[in-house]
């Protein structure tokens, strides 16, 4: 058996517990005779998470549910094996369930044909549909979910005491998940989320990507502030809001005006 080595009281985090990184963060959390994973990860390391889940001594009978974040390939790839093995169930929100039960490689970034990227995405069926304000309970625990779009559409976070499990909404290094039309990604709904978790009283971030870290409003304002600038700026397309220069070339044309009559005369 191994020894636990949890984060915070009842979480253990895998890439922490092996002291290697295997992926996105996948958290366990348990209380008395319950656990959940709090997403899974690819398909290829879920024998190696599943095998250090029955080493740590959770007994795979008492698996709750199986939560995923959002419908993203590098979180969620790994389900169907996982729940084959577990004979649990999965939760997740309805717009990610729906890309989950017809296997979306594109919506979920399983086939990106310009990088090359081509993986599969095993079909799946989410039982338990997870909206803003319910609430998941593990033994006594009791964890709030939120839904904090702007990354996917379906993007949920899992607030617990002072712990907030906040998914690809911020990093540590003030990163923020990534921004992509196809995704469902919205640039105005993502400043709401960040501002949300800014104007809590959390204490923690659990993200889904590297290090855990104490929430800093700082830095989850200089996020805001460059998504809030991305959102009128082309560099990503039609998930801005605007394009303030093509206004400006309009009122330009109208005016007559010329290449080079802003330049002084030499």
């Amino acid at each position: 058996m191994l020894q636990r080595r949890p984060i915070f009281p009842h979480v253990i985090e895998v890439n922490h517990q092996l002291e290697q990184v295997l992926g996105c963060n996948v958290y366990l959390v348990y209380d008395q005779n319950e656990w959940i994973l709090i997403d899974i990860g690819y398909e290829e390391t879920t024998d190696e998470i599943l095998e250090m889940v029955r080493q740590l001594d959770f007994p795979f009978q008492r698996c709750k549910t199986l939560v995923a974040t959002h419908a993203d390939v590098d979180h969620i790839q790994g389900l169907a094996k996982a729940k084959q093995i577990l004979k649990t169930t999965v939760s997740a929100h309805r717009l990610a369930a729906d890309s989950l039960r017809i296997g979306d490689r594109l919506k979920t970034f399983a086939l990106i044909e310009a990088q090359g990227i081509d993986l599969p995405m095993p079909p799946i069926e989410v039982e338990t549909l997870l909206e803003d304000g319910d609430i998941l309970t593990v033994g006594n625990l009791r964890l709030e979910v939120w839904l904090t779009p702007g990354h996917t559409d379906s993007q949920l976070s899992f607030r617990m005491g002072d712990l907030l499990f906040s998914g690809d909404n911020i990093y540590r290094d003030g990163c923020v998940g990534a921004i992509d039309a196809h995704h469902g990604s919205d640039i105005m709904k993502f400043i709401q989320s960040l501002k949300r978790i800014q104007a809590s009283d959390v204490q923690w971030l659990l993200p889904s990507h590297g290090p855990v870290f104490r929430k800093d409003d700082r830095l989850l304002q200089s996020a805001i502030d460059r998504l809030e600038s991305y959102s009128h700026r082309a560099d990503f397309g039609t998930c801005a809001v605007d394009w303030p220069l093509m206004d400006e070339f309009e009122a330009e044309l109208v005016n007559g005006k010329m290449p080079g009559d802003d330049e002084p005369t030499k």
